[in-house]
């Protein structure tokens, strides 16, 4: 079964493989197929053809895909023109939503975790 594009695997249950679908999460799934009285837990194998007719014109009524993704990307893009602060974390791919930079991160920038592993390596090349 295809929906946006996207093929739903035919072997999870529907509430799982609706999340392959960009834009449709657990509780989006849950709330679609609870308002066309779907069975959660059936596999998309086991649809009728009306079933996946209205399955996928339910989901489609969303922003999903390629244009969710162009939305997102656009919101980004108007941040870092108006030069906001948020738009400059998201220049220098740092954490944009107050996170702790000074050890939890991992960016471009470095900030790589240092443990005893990686201290043998170095040990082993030498």
């Amino acid at each position: 079964m295809r929906i946006a594009g996207i093929t739903v695997p035919e072997d999870k249950r529907l509430e799982i493989g609706l999340t392959s679908v960009y834009g449709v999460g657990r509780p989006r799934a849950l709330t679609v197929l609870a308002g066309l009285n779907i069975d959660a837990g059936k596999r998309p194998k086991d649809l009728t053809p009306a079933e996946e007719t209205s399955l996928r014109e339910a989901i489609e009524k969303f922003t999903v895909e390629g244009e969710l993704r162009r939305e997102i990307s656009g919101n980004i893009r108007r941040l870092k023109d108006i030069k906001s602060y948020r738009g400059s974390r998201h220049l220098r791919r740092l954490p944009a939503r107050g996170q702790r930079s000074k050890t939890n991160s991992r960016t471009v920038r470095g900030n790589v975790r240092k443990t005893m592993t990686s201290g043998r390596r170095k040990l082993e090349k030498t």
